[in-house]
């Protein structure tokens, strides 16, 4: 198993990479936007549309083209992150508090509808942090991973009281006030250091400072982590419900696209909501 995850995790930096770093967004745009055309596709199969599943993905994909073409990536209308940004808080909350036996009896066009909205919507802000800049979009994705690497390793350590032991038994709350301070720390180191390097954009984190000052970006940066946490128990509590271990097999070792972006997908959205405050 370790073997495999190795290896998938490598092809995934050989593709990734060089579409990160080109000079032009496209290359990371078109890589993105075939991995959320697959997210769709298992969005689709977790919630009722089997039989849908390749319509439904493709139909997110040329969503996504259209929003590409349409000059969205580098201008999107700013409504779009507001609305997202209330879906993820309120409608994400609300689910979760329903738990994992209400989930089905939403109707299985909605569930399509909002899977599409949420994919479509995340999909927009990583090309649009990415067309801001490379610093930006890694500052974010870091801001996510430092968060579960701090939560996994402060839950093993101090874990006592189970965050949602429904949803996913292994999370504690313990666990997620380590992401939170691992976070914090991170904000921190990634704003001291930045005036010494040649970036080609502020960070997340800068801006938010620069926007709200040092206090409320502190807020803002646990705000998102807590935003991640939603983002992780929502998938798990869609895959319980379906009764999937993982969203799909298409990365062996690792599952599958949702299960590696779940804690993004509302991380991106609102924090573009954040900094245009």
């Amino acid at each position: 198993m370790l073997k495999q995850r190795v290896i998938t995790a490598l092809i995934l930096l050989a593709l990734l990479l060089p579409a990160l770093f080109a000079k032009s967004a496209w290359p990371f745009a078109a890589l993105t936007l075939v991995a959320f055309g697959a997210a769709g596709w298992e969005w689709s199969r977790l919630n009722g549309g089997t039989a849908l599943s390749v319509p439904f993905g493709i139909v997110l994909g040329l969503a996504c083209a259209g929003a590409w073409l349409s000059g969205w990536a580098t201008m999107p209308p700013s409504a779009v992150w507001w609305v997202a940004a209330l879906l993820w808080v309120v409608g994400g909350v609300w689910v979760l508090r329903r738990g994992v036996s209400a989930w089905p009896q939403v109707p299985t066009g909605v569930r399509l509808a909002l899977g599409l909205v949420l994919l479509w919507t995340a999909w927009l802000a990583l090309v649009h942090a990415r067309a801001i800049g490379i610093n930006f979009l890694l500052s974010a994705f870091c801001l996510v991973w430092a968060a579960d690497i701090a939560a996994y390793f402060g839950g093993r350590a101090f874990g006592r009281r189970k965050l949602a032991p429904a949803i996913s038994p292994g999370k504690s709350w313990e666990g997620v006030w380590s992401g939170m301070a691992g976070a914090l720390v991170l904000a921190l180191a990634w704003a001291a250091i930045e005036p010494s390097f040649a970036v080609d954009s502020k960070s997340l984190f800068t801006a938010l400072h620069e926007r709200v000052g040092f206090v409320l970006a502190g807020c803002a940066v646990v705000f998102l982590v807590a935003m991640s946490v939603v983002g992780d128990l929502f998938e798990s509590l869609v895959k319980r419900s379906a009764g999937a271990k993982d969203s799909s097999k298409l990365l062996p070792g690792h599952g599958g696209i949702l299960d590696r972006v779940d804690g993004l997908l509302p991380v991106f959205p609102i924090a573009l909501a954040l900094v245009m405050l």
